[in-house]
Parts: structure tokens; sequence; C-alpha cells
């Protein structure tokens, strides 16, 4: 290995043994090793895509459906910063992402040299683990060093809890005296992921207290489709004393459960809290969008609230916690179900009362609503074809489809980690491209705006349908309180004249729009059937929105 780059071979050919299938590179020139090394490598899919943000939203869009590190690898400066919001997405929602980033060397650093920025622990808040490979690795010592580092990075991204880990590489010149070397044998550290194993007598302490509790509420965040999960809760909910709440991005599908929070809990009373507050509070998955779950569980708080944690995290979402279960939910839950006891009690039918009297309010709101964003939402979700995956953008998306009873039908995906508008094309641009599934964004108007260059790459799968309800601005921030009052609410909504026609004619993608209910079936209707990448853009009336969501939920409060 003469080249004091050629290590490059060993980490290439390392991530290939451990499964690595794509790597994702933006142009640049200080990343010239890392490309010429990988693109070497036939078993390792390359991509490029210009702009550094689109590029990771779309590996952390690729990693979320399969499960798997995808690699995302730049030049130097900037070009790692514009890295950062799909990394801290990528770390809170658990997801496994490569970040390779090319850098000056430490001597060069601060020195006025071109695109040179402080990259050492560049993610430190966001990672997972970072890795500074040396400059110059010669010595047998280093290379064996080298395939430490390699191993233990992939072993990081996937265990106890994916996420993202860094490895920065400050390359000296010349930056293109690489060549591909197969002559070492590689050393490979493997790593056995296991599922940790619930403590037989904790679990078998929180079963009496469970049993002997006349008000539990099981309440699940975002999470994958999990069948066996599923019919663990169904299980739980048929005792009287449990009610399962849901979100349309937990993707669980329980018979009995309260599928609609918010249409629940806004109805509630100061003097009904009692009714409605448990006694136990079971939580598994990530992020929950229903701030109004947040804020009733946090005013009225459970004397117990167990949260289940592979990674054993201590995830206090209402400032109430009292045990971390470091296991998987399904590995907790078939130690516990066969302790369990059925009990007596009212307190899931006093939740399932409230539910279909909020249902029925809803229907008939429905009927009556003008064509809006929550009219929109409606018919989308009775007209999207069967069997699709479903990418929700921040913000009001995901927080509309929290108001429907979703079928079985679809699968939910959604960037709830940090919860940005940022990227949401891409991470759905990843999503189609990595599993060849039809997958539909539904996102507003600023968040695709914000993420036009999602387009800019020849990566766009045919199976890419992008549903933008085009309101003219933020309209969340004509629903929720205090920026109407401030006097500046244009600043908050930003509103604006643009539409995605154009977005779609410059990237050459297919165009629809609609501007009532007939114009919308009928869109709907070609969208399904188109066999290209498609954009359809939805117009709804900017001021009437939030007027119309407050009076949908005032609709469900009143006696």
């Amino acid at each position: 290995m003469s080249s004091s780059k050629a290590y490059l071979s060993l980490l290439v050919r390392i991530f290939k043994e451990k499964g690595l299938e794509t790597i994702i590179f933006s142009p640049g020139s200080r990343n010239a090793p890392l490309i010429m090394a990988f693109t070497a490598e036939p078993a390792i899919r390359c991509l490029k895509i210009p702009d550094e943000r689109s590029a990771a939203y779309f590996a952390l869009g690729m990693a979320q459906q399969t499960g798997k590190p995808t690699a995302i690898a730049c030049t130097s400066g900037t070009a790692a910063l514009n890295y950062a919001p799909a990394i801290a997405e990528a770390y809170y929602q658990k997801i496994p992402l490569l970040v390779l980033t090319a850098d000056r060397t430490p001597k060069l650093i601060d020195q006025g040299d071109g695109q040179a920025i402080r990259q050492e622990n560049l993610y430190a808040n966001y990672i997972k683990h970072s890795y500074t490979f040396p400059s110059l690795v010669v010595s047998e010592k280093e290379l064996q060093h080298i395939e430490h580092m390699t191993n233990e990075a992939w072993n990081n991204s996937l265990y106890p809890e994916a996420g993202p880990v860094h490895i920065n590489f400050p390359f000296p010149e010349p930056l293109y005296d690489f060549a591909y070397d197969t002559s070492r044998k590689v050393r490979l550290i493997q790593l056995k992921e296991t599922t940790p194993i619930p403590d037989t007598d904790q679990t078998k302490v929180l079963a009496k207290q469970w049993n002997h509790s006349k008000r539990k509420m099981i309440l699940t965040g975002l999470l994958p489709p999990n069948p066996n999960l599923e019919k663990q809760i169904t299980e739980l909910a048929q005792d009287p004393t449990v009610t399962v709440l849901t979100e349309t991005t937990s993707n669980l599908y329980i018979p009995g459960a309260i599928p609609g929070i918010d249409k629940v809990v806004c109805t509630f009373s100061a003097k009904e809290a009692e009714i409605f507050k448990p006694d136990i509070l079971l939580t598994m998955g990530g992020h929950i969008v229903s701030k109004m779950v947040k804020s009733f569980l946090r005013q009225h708080q459970p004397a117990s609230h167990w949260h289940i944690s592979p990674s054993g995290q201590h995830m206090d979402t209402f400032q109430c916690l009292t045990e971390v279960i470091p296991a998987s939910p399904d590995a907790f839950l078939d130690g516990f179900l066969p302790l369990l006891q059925p009990g007596e009690g009212n307190y899931r039918s006093s939740w399932t009362e409230r539910y279909n009297r909020s249902e029925e309010r809803h229907h008939s709101f429905m009927k009556r609503v003008p064509f809006s964003d929550l009219k929109v939402f409606d018919m989308l979700f009775k007209t999207m074809p069967v069997g699709i995956s479903v990418q929700l953008a921040n913000s009001t998306p995901v927080r509309y489809s929290q108001l429907y009873r979703m079928k079985k039908w679809y699968v939910f995906y959604s960037n709830r980690g940090v919860s940005g508008i940022d990227g949401c094309i891409s991470t759905a641009a990843g999503a189609a491209f990595a599993t060849r599934h039809d997958t539909w964004l539904l996102t507003g108007d600023l968040a695709f705006f914000y993420d036009t260059n999602g387009l800019w790459h020849e990566y766009l799968d045919n199976h890419l349908k992008i549903v933008v309800i085009n309101n003219g601005g933020g309209g969340i921030f004509r629903f929720i309180e205090g920026p109407d009052k401030t006097g500046h609410l244009d600043i908050f909504e930003a509103p604006h004249q643009l539409n995605a026609r154009h977005a779609a004619g410059m990237f050459g993608i297919r165009y629809f729009e609609a501007r009532d209910e007939t114009s919308l079936t009928q869109a709907v209707n070609r969208l399904a059937y188109s066999r290209d990448t498609a954009i359809l853009e939805v117009f709804t009336p900017r001021e009437e929105n939030g007027k119309i969501l407050r009076e949908y939920f005032n609709t469900l409060k009143n006696k």
C-alpha cells in the first residue's frame, strides 16, 4: 500500500463485507480520494446528488426504508455543514447513516485556506460517534487501527439502536494519488445484535402494579409496521381498564383503540380531567405528534410512567417518568402478557364513548365543510390508492393526518425526529428509490419550496408522487394561538404567490392541479395512474383554513 490514502481500500472493503450497498456523493475535489475508492468497488452503488442537504435527506429516506446504513460523502467546508439537518433528524429518529466528510489537514485549519473549517466533532450533539482518521497512514499498526475504527463505526451505526456515525478524513494533497488495492486481507469485527432481554424481576413487579390499577393508558409514537406488536397490543386492549392511544405514524391498527387523539382530548373540561387521566402510562416508539395529549398528561400526570426503549433512553416527554424498560416493545410484552390478569372497570369505555361522540361530529362536520385544507385531507385519505407508502411532511400535513381513522392499507412515515420542514421531498425521493414502491408525499407549500433542490438529481423514481397543498403560506400559524395576535402574522406565515408548476417544468416532472372537489378527485385519479414522477398541486383558501379548523374543534367540544 504505497499511497498515504491506500487505507481507503480497507475501509471500502470492510463496509462492503458489512453490507453497505449505497453511497451518495456530492461534487467536490477534497473528497476525490473517497470518490475514487468507492467507485472502484463494483459491489457498492455510487450515486451523485449535488446539494448536500438533499443528498443527506435522500440517504435518510433510503435507510429509513431498508434499516441498513446508507453512506454520504462530501468535500470540506460548508458542504459538511449542509449535512447537519438530516443528521439531526437521523439521530432523533434512530436511522443509520455513515457520514464521510473530507477535510483539510490540521495545519491548514484557521490559516486562511479555502473551504477550511473546524470539522472534527462537527456534529457532536447529533451523532452517535465521531472518528477522525489520521492524515498519513503508513505503518502496519496504523492500518490495524483504521480497520478497528471502520468496524466500530459500522457497528455503532446500528447498535443498540440505529443512528448516524461521522468519519472525518483530513486528506493531504495530492488528492488523486490513489489505486484500489485488494491484496490485503481485511479484518472484520462482528457485533451480534441481540435484543435486550427484559429483567424478569422488573417485569414481575410491573405486572403486579398493572394488575392492581384500574386506569392504564398505552400511548404509541412513531413506529415502523410491526404485526407482532400489533397483535400484542390488541390483546392488551381487551382489558376494560386499558385504553390504547395510537397515532397515524404509529402504523398500528388496534380494534377499539383511539386513533384520533386530538379529537378526544380537545373535548375534556377541567372537571373531566380526572375521568380520563391514567394511573399508569405505558409509552413506546418515537416522538408523539399530538401537542394536546402532551399538554394533558403534563398537567394531569399519571402516578407511573413507564417507557420502553431498547437503548434505555430516558424519554421523559410528560415530565413524570418513573420506569425505563430497556427492551424492545415485543420482547417486553412477550414476558409481560402472561403475568396479567383481566381487570374490571370502565376506563376504556369512558375513552371509547367520548371518541365515538367525536367521530359522529367529525363526520357531520365533513359533510358540510367547504373546500379547504381539512376537506382536501379528508378527500385524499378516501381516494388515494390502496397499498401505498405515505410520507407526511411537517408541519400541517402530519397534524391533519391525526384527525382521521386510517385504513390498514397505508404505511406512514414522517420526519418527526426533529420535525423540521426541510428535506421532505428528498426523504420521500430516497424512500421511493430504495423500495421501488408507490410513495406519496403529502406536503405543504413552504416545505415543498424549501426543498425543491430535492428534485435536482437523476434518481427520481416513477413511484414517487408529490401532493402539494398550496395555501399561500405557513397555514399552521393561522391556527395555533399567538401569531395572529402579534400584528406580524405575515412574518410568521410567509405569504407568497408561488406555485409548483414552474418547479415541475424546470425539472421535467409531470404536473396536475386542483382547485375544487371535482378537479381534486380527477387529479388524484390521474396521479395514481401516472407512470412517471408527478406533482399534484392543490390550491386552498389561505385566510379560511385556520377559521375552518378552529370551527372544527369547537364543534367537537360543544356539549
